[in-house]
């Protein structure tokens, strides 16, 4: 009874913070008459035709008939056409496009439930698994509401405010206000609204997904809840605008296709700050710490590679020759990663192991990222080729040099890979396969990457001051000793 007297000021303020949302939602909700405009939008009726008049004969000897003049129905007046957000354009489906979005976006979260899981979950220690695993799927429930009450309004709306529109999307859109089954997001008129938004939601989910494994065998669950709901609004949610929402990197010609910068760097970058910030894992550097079940990371790699034909291929946005060559350019550039990663192995320890390949891969699709739909196959295997050497460097070599507990290379390999990818798309983009690669140059790059790292640097580092003074931030050493599976969850694998 004492505990729930102690929670129930916490209980009470977080009721009222839901209550206040929705609240906020109604105050940017649709007027009425726009959405029953849209409902009725497909029911208008053809305007009904004047019946003809009787034919009268020429004849003197019938009589004539009375003519019996037609009366015209009136017109039913058209329905008025559904009041658009500024972002929103009338939406004229694409089937083909539509279908494989769908499919994408399907794809898209089997990286994060269960590849990205079970790649994290096979790597830790036996103890900690369940709990590893248990922080993808807080993950995404969280992102997922999130993504529902603000997200996407901050992500892609606007604001009304020239000086506000190139940085922040606004309220606007606040629990989805003003989307109807009529709308389509301006960017792509052929594809419902409601289905860029679920696509668009999963990115929003794995990229802090990504972020778990820096801090990996060491974090709260009660952090991990609260740092994701206010990561993905005040860092991925603006970030995201700049880039793909109409903000001012995408004005300043900064290519990223499916996520380089808003993806990866922002993840790797945000992973290293919270790796930093709480310390090294406990024995780390002096006990062996070695992966539990390299099969179930050889499953989660394969759902990855697997799902991210959706995650690059999708993000074209249509069912068309921009999406083969995306497809194709992510798989061989998985395949050039994992070799030249394995060749830098062997070189070093004389040994090719399961998870360094599998490593390797996951190199090459995030460095294929941000090109994926800006350079031909040449590019993509060429970009693949110099990941692998780049991560294993990252991961490895820097690692240890700077001797910072980034647990499972969520920085070695999602910070640098997407580096290395986003600046190489500079290099490799041809108009030959995107019209939008005009102009593309390393400068203009570097100048995105460089506001992504400060401010995902600068956001993540804010954050875990308010966890830390919050929730906390790390658990107790006896429980790192026992296992988090335990403590936290209150399961564990059989012994057997």
């Amino acid at each position: 009874m004492t505990k729930i007297w102690n929670r129930l000021p916490g209980i009470l303020a977080l009721g009222l913070l839901i209550v206040a949302m929705f609240a906020a939602g109604g105050a940017f909700a649709a007027p009425a008459d726009t959405v029953a405009a849209t409902a009725i939008a497909t029911e208008t009726t053809t305007p009904t035709t004047a019946a003809p008049a009787a034919v009268v004969s020429d004849s003197a000897a019938e009589p004539e008939a009375p003519i019996v003049e037609a009366v015209a129905e009136p017109e039913a007046e058209p329905a008025p056409a559904p009041t658009l957000l500024a972002h929103q354009a009338p939406l004229e489906l694409d089937a083909a496009g539509t279908a494989w979005l769908g499919t994408s976006t399907a794809l898209v979260l089997l990286m994060t439930l269960p590849g990205l899981a079970l790649f994290y979950g096979g790597m830790v220690r036996r103890k900690n698994v369940i709990a590893t695993i248990t922080q993808s799927v807080g993950v995404f429930a969280v992102v997922c509401l999130v993504w529902f009450i603000a997200g996407y309004s901050i992500a892609f709306g606007t604001n009304g405010s020239a000086e506000l529109q190139p940085y922040f999307g606004g309220f606007q859109m606040l629990f989805l206000n003003g989307v109807t089954m009529e709308t389509a997001n301006g960017l792509l008129p052929g594809i419902p609204e409601f289905l860029f938004i679920a696509f668009q939601m999963t990115f929003a989910i794995i990229t802090p997904a990504l972020i778990t494994g820096a801090f990996a065998e060491r974090f709260k669950y009660s952090a991990l809840l609260l740092f994701t709901a206010l990561w993905s609004l005040l860092v991925y949610a603006p970030i995201c605008h700049w880039v793909w929402g109409g903000g001012f990197l995408g004005a300043a010609g900064v290519l990223d296709f499916a996520g380089g910068a808003v993806v990866h760097v922002n993840s790797g970058v945000a992973g290293l700050v919270c790796a930093l910030f709480l310390g090294s894992r406990k024995g780390y550097g002096v006990d062996t710490i070695t992966a539990h079940n390299p099969v179930l990371t050889m499953i989660g790699a394969s759902l990855l590679l697997v799902g991210w034909i959706g995650f690059n291929a999708g993000s074209a946005g249509a069912a068309d020759g921009l999406m083969a060559v995306a497809l194709l350019n992510t798989i061989l550039a998985a395949a050039a990663a994992a070799l030249t990663w394995k060749i830098i192995e062997f070189i070093e320890k004389r040994k090719m192991s399961l998870i360094g390949m599998l490593s390797g891969v996951v190199a090459g699709l995030v460095a294929i990222t941000p090109a994926a739909g800006f350079v031909d196959p040449k590019g993509a295997v060429i970009i693949g080729l110099i990941a692998g050497p780049v991560c294993y460097i990252a991961s490895i070599w820097i690692k240890k040099l700077l001797r910072y507990d980034d647990s499972l290379d969520a920085f070695g390999i999602h910070g640098a890979g997407g580096l290395a990818g986003a600046l190489l798309t500079g290099v490799f983009a041809t108009t030959m396969i995107n019209g939008a690669s005009e102009g593309a140059h390393v400068a203009t790059q570097a100048l995105g990457l460089a506001w992504t790292i400060a401010y995902s640097a600068g956001g993540t580092f804010v954050i875990l001051l308010i966890c830390k003074f919050t929730t906390g931030l790390r658990v107790t050493e006896s429980q790192e000793d026992e296992g988090l599976d335990s403590h936290l969850h209150g399961e564990v694998l059989d012994n057997a």
